[in-house]
């Protein structure tokens, strides 16, 4: 997103702008709504007066909160950053609308985590999955790939979860086609949609449900759609069904050669814990760490 102009604002019939190094932030402020021009003039004589900053001037006058201030911040450096009723994406998507929330900083823990371990070292796709249902798995995977996209990263998350697919709902996709119909070989990859709001970040959705989602996942045509998709992205993720209920979850995992495991915290068997790592790893695929959510 570009740096805002400069917008000259009237005071005393004349041109007047904020001081030199922090002008975006008040032509940011103007432009959002979060102050008038009237309110502006105000700003800029204790700016003037004070020798501050025009957000802390603006903050001290009581026309702007702290949230506002990070949300201009995280325009002016290309941070995508939403606020409620601006967008249609589900206000589940903390990383979207909460970027500064303890929650989020542990999802970028987890980032930085997984762009060491992983695709630093040659990978560029993973496999996202819980071990029950209703592990949180693909809420988890939508906020990483939210975060992800934020670095500025272009990212894809795929809905593999062809059984209970969510992704749609979560942003707002409306069109039917997605994953399942690529395998059935009646779709291309290009189905999948830009979420313009976040910059970085594409949605592949589940598409048209399957009566037989193993079968697709398990042809040789996925492992080439993920090579393709690799190609066109710098980081592919995938949402995928939970392992105890659902088969799907291997041939997935195969074909990714990476899975990050989302274990919900008072609810998750570690005796499933255990067996789905053994069946992961005799997949030919590693688990390459797991996350606790409460979420």
């Amino acid at each position: 997103m570009d740096n805002a102009m400069n917008h000259p604002l009237p005071i005393n019939s004349a041109p007047a702008k904020p001081n030199s190094g922090d002008s975006s932030i008040g032509a940011l402020l103007l432009e959002s709504g979060k102050i008038t021009p009237e309110s502006a003039e105000r700003v800029l004589r204790m700016q003037k007066e004070l020798g501050i900053r025009f957000g802390e001037a603006a903050q001290r006058l009581g026309l702007i909160t702290d949230a506002d201030i990070q949300q201009v911040l995280a325009r002016q450096f290309d941070y995508p950053y939403l606020t409620p009723g601006e967008s249609k994406l589900s206000p589940h998507l903390v990383a979207a609308f909460q970027p500064f929330s303890p929650q989020v900083e542990m999802l970028r823990a987890v980032r930085s985590q997984l762009m060491l371990r992983w695709f630093a070292r040659g990978h560029k796709s993973l496999t996202i999955m819980g071990v029950e249902p209703g592990d949180g798995t693909s809420l988890f995977a939508a906020n990483l790939a939210v975060v992800f996209s934020q670095l500025g990263e272009d990212t894809l998350l795929v809905d593999a979860n062809l059984r209970n697919p969510v992704q749609h709902e979560l942003f707002d996709i409306k069109g039917r086609q997605g994953l399942s119909d690529i395998l059935a070989g009646r779709g291309e990859s290009s189905i999948a949609t830009k979420i313009d709001s976040l910059l970085s970040l594409t949605v592949l959705p589940a598409g048209t449900l399957p009566p037989n989602p193993l079968e697709l996942l398990s042809r040789s045509g996925f492992s080439a759609l993920n090579l393709q998709l690799e190609a066109a992205h710098d980081i592919v993720l995938y949402d995928a069904p939970a392992f105890a209920t659902a088969s799907d979850v291997l041939p997935l995992a195969a074909r990714t050669g990476g899975v990050l495991l989302v274990v919900r915290k008072n609810s998750t068997s570690l005796d499933n814990v255990s067996i789905f790592t053994d069946q992961v790893t005799q997949a030919g695929a590693k688990v390459v760490g797991s996350v606790l959510v409460d979420f």
